[in-house]
């Protein structure tokens, strides 16, 4: 459309709405095209940090000379887990953490305080990762027999393997072999029926 001498060029309101709405659109299916990427990516991000923390966990035991480790709990609201350290030299006990002979080294702390949608969780039938008796939806995700996950002074640690779960579903473990203390991140591929190493 042709202006007139002394008008000024610009957008109308109607334009401009119109520029704002189709923005809009394209942003939003642009965001649940992505939605399932970034679930996946917070779950990795969190399988990463649990691992980096138990790796933590084993430098701390080596270098202080004392037992180190993680003890998990579920309050209701989710599994959580709190830094422990064996304050009488004779490993991490539950009932120590509880009257503080234990101490513990920080507050207790959930995976979705930090990776929204994250949890300890096993969400669907999926095989055992050591190749045992498969494990059910709905089973025990903190798979260490027992409520801490401990490394010894000398860089072993307990055996076992902790579960997560994305918000879209994608399952991930992290797992800790207990002569060396070595930490190895997972995921289940649902296509290939198997784990993959991360």
């Amino acid at each position: 459309m042709r202006r007139l001498r002394g008008e000024q060029a610009g957008w109308s309101l109607v334009e401009l709405v119109m520029v704002i709405g189709v923005s809009l659109v394209v942003g939003a299916m642009a965001m649940a095209a992505l939605a399932p990427l970034g679930a996946a990516a917070r779950a990795l991000g969190a399988a990463r940090a649990l691992a980096a923390m138990l790796q933590r966990e084993r430098l701390d035991a080596v270098r202080t000379g004392r037992v180190c480790g993680i003890r998990f709990d579920d309050d209701g609201s989710g599994i959580g887990y709190t830094r422990v350290t064996d304050g009488n030299d004779n490993g991490l006990r539950s009932a120590e953490v509880v009257d503080g002979t234990d101490p513990r080294r920080g507050p207790r702390q959930r995976l979705s305080d930090a990776f929204a949608g994250v949890r300890f969780a096993i969400v669907d039938d999926v095989p055992s990762i050591d190749g045992g008796a498969g494990l059910s939806a709905g089973a025990d995700p903190v798979r260490i027999g027992s409520s801490i996950l401990a490394f010894a002074p000398t860089g072993g640690a307990t055996s076992g393997t902790l579960y997560l779960a994305s918000a879209d579903r994608r399952q991930f473990a992290v797992r800790v072999l207990g002569a060396t203390g070595r930490v190895r991140i997972f995921e289940f591929d649902r296509a290939m029926a198997a784990w993959v190493s991360r």
